[in-house]
């Protein structure tokens, strides 16, 4: 990855960490998880509310560092509308992705703004931290038996 890339990256984190889309209590909802990052102590609620086999709205709450905040965040903004065929399709790239260390190169037209956390793969001890909240939504849609 070029730096003037990993640059914006990393801008385009900073800049969901402090927007925190979809930040707050969702209400109602039909799926809820939470999840504790052992090793750091980040921490999410994310509850799901769906319209038949699409995902209706996401809602969060949590605290921990400015990856799994952002990450949470473009994770609000990226599923509401899509199928959960397709959130978990994008759940498995971005697993993917931070699995890789590097290896493989991030698709925008699937991941959109979660392509950022392309470098993080580079780090094992902060992969979990972009991956809790998806991991979270995951979770909550196989309770639900979806």
């Amino acid at each position: 990855m070029s730096d003037p890339l990993a640059g914006l990256y990393q801008e385009l984190i900073l800049e969901h960490a402090k927007r925190r889309e979809g930040e707050g209590a969702l209400e109602p909802f039909d799926g809820e998880r939470f999840l504790r990052n052992p090793t750091c102590g980040d921490e999410i609620r994310l509850r799901v509310r769906l319209d038949g086999d699409a995902i209706d709205a996401l809602g969060w709450e949590g605290q921990g560092c400015s990856i799994s905040q952002a990450s949470a965040s473009v994770l609000a903004e990226l599923a509401p509308g899509l199928t959960i065929a397709d959130v978990r399709s994008r759940i498995e790239a971005l697993r993917e992705l931070l699995r890789s260390r590097g290896a493989v190169e991030p698709d925008e037209a699937v991941l959109g703004d979660a392509v950022a956390f392309a470098g993080v793969a580079r780090f094992p001890m902060r992969v979990k931290c972009a991956m809790l909240a998806w991991v979270a939504l995951e979770e909550a849609l196989t309770e639900l038996g979806r």
